[in-house]
């Protein structure tokens, strides 16, 4: 799951396609002029929750975390100096892990195991920024700031145009 307001426009791409770069001409639908805003090219913030049923240990889930900003990066995402980033994972499999009247026993996998995890985690948080960015709505903030949604018809044909899609 994530937040996603982070990033800049001319990094952004999807599947190696420099969407960003082929949206540079967007325009203010409404004024017809070029977006305005205070902020600064990769200013924003991203939060990540990874959440599985995979039994993982504390030290095995931070691992995992470090592993969100690979996907990120597949989208153009640097982790700018304006950007505030976020990431926690947690793991739903040991569930008397916390009882503290007697003894439990938890289950893990080894670490040998986990290069399938972290493929997951990365793919999970590209996909999940993406979808984030095709439901978002354009949207009017603070002291007149406007963020524009992604115009998904030009995205389908930027995407057919780089033999992507058909």
């Amino acid at each position: 799951m994530v937040q996603s307001n982070f990033g800049d426009k001319k990094r952004f791409k999807i599947d190696g396609v420099p969407v960003g770069k082929e949206l540079k001409d967007t325009l203010n639908i409404e004024f017809n002029a070029p977006p305005e805003s205070r902020r600064q090219n990769g200013d924003g913030s991203i939060i990540v929750v990874i959440a599985t049923d995979v039994p993982l240990l504390p030290y095995q889930l931070k691992r995992i975390t470090k592993r969100v900003p690979i996907g990120i990066g597949k989208l153009g995402g640097i982790g700018a100096n304006g950007s505030g980033d976020i990431f926690i994972a947690f793991s739903t499999a040991n569930e008397d892990a916390y009882i503290r009247e007697s003894k439990t026993t938890v289950e893990t996998i080894a670490n040998d195991w986990i290069n399938d995890v972290f493929e997951a985690t990365i793919q999970a948080v590209e996909e999940a920024v993406i979808n984030a960015m095709v439901a978002a709505e354009t949207m009017e903030g603070n002291n007149g700031n406007k963020v524009y949604a992604l115009p998904h018809k030009r995205l389908i044909e930027i995407m057919k145009k780089y033999n992507r899609i058909e």
